[in-house]
């Protein structure tokens, strides 16, 4: 499972690390949204919501399905743009200004992608034009809650309302905790954009992306970057760009904006916690079902404790050595189990760090 963007015909100058205070927002709305993917920041979601004004968090809780789940492409509205080449802007306003440039299609696309499951990667029709897909959002809001009905149905009855209270209520959010907030980061952000682009310039897109994060890897012969997440995507540059936008608020997620027709972006964390090198999603699915098992459940109890021989399990756990060699395989093939040689006798142990992490890496893993 993978996002792959085909990069073909790709000129280096059209690729391009900036930050941008647009999304840094929506990535700001989400953790105040859902502070559990992001015990890192749970002084500074308890800060700002602690000085929140309730009218204020009313109002976030109307459209927080543009930003709870992940966030919307409306916070990188830039990457909408014709001809596939826009820019971030420098500042908020800027930004708002772009968001605005959007058509009410691409606008009402964007907001309604979690809610009613529209066509992503390639062309199709929108609710605005498609009374069978107007019905379904309406559906599947409804099973979201009153709320998001209402919301959706203002969305679908007059976007250029529902846009004005957007750039207002985000506005107010800038107002209120981001600007403070963003005055602090965008030093950070800066320096690893400066980092990144100095990379490109000297040593090319693969140390870059590579740079970026151990889950991004560029394919130079076949034209291609493939980002290792536990999903299903695909885009092309197709004569237009290809942006990295840093976050500093965002870790664990790595997204991949892979919307039809719209310039691809890779929006990365910088200053995570993350391992140097995190599990692959397969390596972690092998790591999963390797434990599924009961036998082996009981076998890593055993190895948690001490160094044991193939002959000592098999004594152990009552079992033929030929069945205890497969299930130390399965192991061993995931990572679980490390072997040592003393003398004539090889002794299996469990690796106990490696378990540890399992419950950081899985949630890494589904939250990439």
């Amino acid at each position: 499972m993978s996002v792959r963007i085909d990069i073909t015909g790709l000129r280096p100058e059209r690729i391009a690390v900036v930050p941008s205070p647009l999304a840094e927002l929506g990535m700001a709305l989400h953790a105040l949204s859902e502070p559990a993917h992001h015990p890192g920041l749970q002084g500074w979601v308890t800060g700002v919501t602690a000085r929140l004004d309730p009218h204020l968090a009313d109002r976030m809780c109307e459209a927080d399905f543009l930003w709870r789940t992940t966030f919307s492409d409306l916070f990188l509205p830039f990457a909408g743009l014709p001809g596939a080449s826009g820019l971030p802007g420098q500042t908020l306003a800027e930004e708002l200004d772009l968001l605005d440039k959007l058509s009410d299609e691409q606008f009402v696309d964007a907001a309604l992608e979690f809610t009613c499951a529209l066509p992503y990667s390639g062309p199709g029709p929108g609710p605005l034009g498609d009374a069978r897909l107007r019905r379904r959002a309406l559906e599947l809001a409804a099973a979201r809650g009153p709320q998001q009905v209402l919301f959706s149905e203002r969305l679908l009855a007059d976007p250029p309302h529902i846009r004005g209270w957007l750039r207002q209520f985000l506005q107010d959010c800038d107002e209120a905790f981001f600007a403070e907030t963003w005055a602090r980061l965008r030093h950070q952000l800066a320096a690893d954009a400066r980092h990144k682009t100095e990379l490109l310039r000297r040593r090319g897109l693969a140390d870059a992306l590579t740079a970026v994060s151990p889950a991004v890897a560029l394919d130079e012969a076949a034209a291609r970057i493939t980002v290792d997440k536990l999903g299903d995507g695909r885009t092309a540059t197709a004569g237009g760009g290809l942006l990295l936008v840093p976050t500093s608020l965002g870790w664990p997620h790595l997204m991949v904006l892979h919307r039809h027709a719209w310039q691809p972006v890779l929006h990365y964390p910088v200053g995570s916690p993350e391992p140097a090198a995190p599990p692959s999603v397969e390596q972690l699915t092998l790591r999963m079902s390797a434990l599924s098992h009961p036998v082996r459940m009981r076998l890593c109890r055993s190895l948690a404790r001490s160094a044991f021989t193939t002959g000592e399990l098999t004594q152990a756990h009552g079992m033929t050595a030929p069945e205890i060699s497969r299930h130390l395989s399965v192991l061993k093939k995931a990572g679980l189990v490390t072997t040592r040689r003393r003398g004539r006798y090889v002794y299996h142990q469990l690796d106990v760090t490696m378990v540890a992490r399992l419950g950081s890496d899985f949630l890494e893993g589904i939250l990439r």
